[in-house]
């Protein structure tokens, strides 16, 4: 996704509300934000990376809805993570037990915390460093585990939270264990 950075000076901070309340105002704008307050405004996506974000969203909801164990969210949620920053993965997971703590105004803005599993699949026109810094940012918060397709590369970096990042060549499946328990998604058809 090609984005580009609005720099904020420090005088003009906005709250977590005020950020959320500026993303509704522009609802035709892709806004996130960064820990130290910059917004990064992103480009739609084209048909060959949407309809791949598209499958990957569909699969995980299936298994999602058959074993029940959490709350599936596509990239227009956004989600305040505890570095400050606004962050909209592609995909996104997070178990049940962690949706409903959350209050129902939680619930009903950018929900308050990471999600534990996301996946961020790049356009061809990304920047490999910055998508790979959003990966280390979800990871320092607290993502379980995280998914970055280069289908450039033809390649799939995994993210775990307290392990090395593991690079995949041409992967045929991905197995979610055990943040994502049974969760198997191949891979034959998307390179």
């Amino acid at each position: 996704m090609v984005q580009s950075i609005l720099k904020m000076p420090s005088t003009a901070t906005l709250t977590p509300d005020q950020f959320y309340d500026l993303c509704r105002a522009n609802h035709d704008w892709i806004l996130e934000r960064t820990a130290n307050g910059d917004l990064v405004v992103m480009a739609p996506t084209g048909g060959e990376t949407g309809f791949r974000k598209a499958n990957l969203l569909i699969r995980l909801g299936i298994w999602n809805e058959q074993a029940k164990l959490g709350v599936v969210f596509d990239s227009s949620t956004g989600f305040h993570l505890p570095n400050g920053s606004d962050r909209s993965p592609d995909v996104a997971w997070i178990k049940q037990a962690r949706w409903e703590a959350l209050t129902p105004q939680q619930r009903e803005k950018f929900p308050p915390l990471a999600p534990d599993f996301v996946v961020e699949l790049m356009s061809p026109t990304d920047n490999l460093a910055e998508a790979q810094a959003k990966m280390q940012e979800y990871r320092d918060n607290g993502v379980q585990l995280g998914w970055l397709f280069n289908r450039k590369a033809k390649q799939v970096e995994i993210y775990r939270l307290g392990q090395d990042k593991e690079v995949l060549f041409l992967p045929k499946q991905l197995n979610g264990e055990p943040t994502l328990p049974g969760f198997v998604i191949e891979l034959d058809r998307f390179w």
